[in-house]
């Protein structure tokens, strides 16, 4: 009963969630060009083109909302405001729409459209927020009394699961009773304590809706034994896992053929919106970057070769996500040496070995241009911890806590770290402080924040040498 009315409202939140940019859509088309409200410069308006951007729109705002948990029930429950979560799904749904559209010329789109729609999605999100919060709460008592539940256990463990039960925000329950294991302490009070031979007693006239199996885990070996013993009740029987201290209760159960599977350590990287919003952005920005900086590119590479002899692009090998190796492309801005003596050895301050034009390319970040080659490859991010040398990955895991933690994202050109002034020869400490912040904190909005400041801070940084 508790997962059929859980099961219904999040299908229907997530209908409605999900169906957001129809709404958003046909409301902006209504004041843009349906009524007098905004002045026309044209009536001839092909609705085609504006389909397929609604398709477009959809699919971003999935992916968003999804990252976001907008269509989840216990989403109103989370810490973080639900206001700043819809801004932040609205956001990175509009930044990857707009950022595809730039490169679509085939047919253009009203602006104000564009304007109005975004601001539509955002408002009745809000809106549609509210009334299901309304909807949820106003019968909360009546939700209690109706979900009726027997508890499986009746140690410590069991206790504070009926206790959780039963002051849950979302499902609230009314414990009717425990059921004693042999051998078992019981720990409950105030409530009706059964044993195992009351089972059939309670299988019929009770208005017992659902079984919940709460057993520590040197019970759960006895688990098929236990479900005969009570299959008489005849109602949906769940099981509450106990996999000790430090559980976290974000963990997932997933399937993977026959296989049931928990995840213990997951990161953003294989979330859809870092896959795919994320990538989307990155393929976009690094293409216009490229194309608008290629007479740049090629004054560069011709200062490089006419100042000092070697090949006009570097390449080191990096360490990037999930640990992988991969070949990172730079402007050469030191006299060519050999690759030992560039893979240990830190660049100073008024380092002898950079040349005249490497220098100036070092102190405004043009030296990383090619790394935009890169992010198109997919070994790197535009915003992301920045890459470094095997040798000294393996050297700062050893005095470095939680160093490694870094690499559960892709290494970017730009991140958390180098705006905030840490790059160069500074404290690795203070620049793992932040690159794990980075990490923890991770979203769409989040990165477009950095590439912000870098444009802003980047030309100008005293570490930069």
């Amino acid at each position: 009963m508790i997962l059929g009315r859980l099961t219904s409202a999040q299908f229907t939140r997530s209908l409605v969630v999900y169906l957001m940019p129809l709404a958003a859509f046909g409301l902006a088309a209504c004041l843009r060009f349906a009524t007098h409200l905004i002045p026309h410069y044209t009536s001839d308006v092909d609705p085609s083109p504006y389909f397929g951007l609604l398709l477009l729109t959809t699919f971003c705002w999935a992916i968003a909302a999804e990252h976001y948990e907008l269509a989840s029930v216990e989403s109103r429950f989370l810490p973080n405001g639900s206001i700043a979560r819809v801004f932040r799904a609205c956001l990175a749904t509009y930044v990857a729409v707009l950022a595809i559209i730039f490169f679509y010329r085939d047919n253009t789109f009203s602006r104000l459209f564009i304007w109005l729609s975004g601001l539509n999605l955002f408002l009745l999100t809000l809106v549609a927020r509210m009334i299901f919060s309304w909807f949820w709460t106003r019968d909360r008592s009546r939700r209690k009394s109706g979900f009726h539940v027997l508890i499986v256990g009746a140690d410590e463990f069991a206790a504070r699961v009926a206790q959780s039960l039963s002051s849950d925000p979302v499902a609230p329950c009314s414990i009717k009773g425990h059921v004693r294991l042999p051998g078992q302490a019981c720990a409950v009070k105030n409530l009706p304590v059964y044993e195992l031979f009351d089972i059939e007693r309670l299988s019929i006239g009770t208005d017992i809706n659902d079984v919940i199996i709460a057993i520590p885990p040197n019970f759960l070996g006895r688990l098929p034994a236990l479900r005969r013993e009570l299959s008489p009740l005849c109602v949906p029987m769940r099981l509450v896992l106990d996999l000790g201290e430090h559980v976290d209760n974000r963990w997932r159960l997933f399937t993977l053929g026959d296989l049931l599977m928990l995840d213990l350590q997951t990161t953003p990287a294989e979330s859809a919106l870092y896959v795919v919003l994320k990538r989307a952005f990155d393929l976009v920005f690094s293409a216009g970057v490229l194309i608008l900086t290629a007479p740049v590119f090629m004054l560069i590479a011709l200062l490089i070769r006419l100042g000092s002899p070697g090949p006009v692009i570097f390449v080191q090998q990096r360490v990037g996500l999930n640990g992988k190796l991969f070949n990172m492309y730079k402007f050469r801005t030191m006299s060519a040496s050999s690759r030992e003596q560039s893979d240990s050895r830190w660049t100073v301050k008024n380092d002898p070995r950079c040349t005249e034009i490497g220098r100036i390319l070092r102190r405004t970040g043009l030296d990383e241009l090619p790394q935009f080659v890169n992010v198109l490859m997919g070994d790197m991010s535009v915003v992301g911890p920045r890459p470094e040398r095997p040798l000294l990955v393996r050297k700062f895991m050893q005095s470095v806590a939680n160093y490694n933690r870094r690499h559960y994202l892709k290494v970017g050109i730009t991140g958390w770290a180098q705006v905030n002034g840490w790059r160069g020869d500074t404290s690795i400490e203070k620049r793992i402080e932040y690159d794990l912040y980075y990490v923890r904190h991770w979203t769409l909005s989040f990165d477009l924040l950095i590439v912000v400041l870098t444009l802003l801070r980047g030309f100008t940084d005293k570490n930069a040498y």
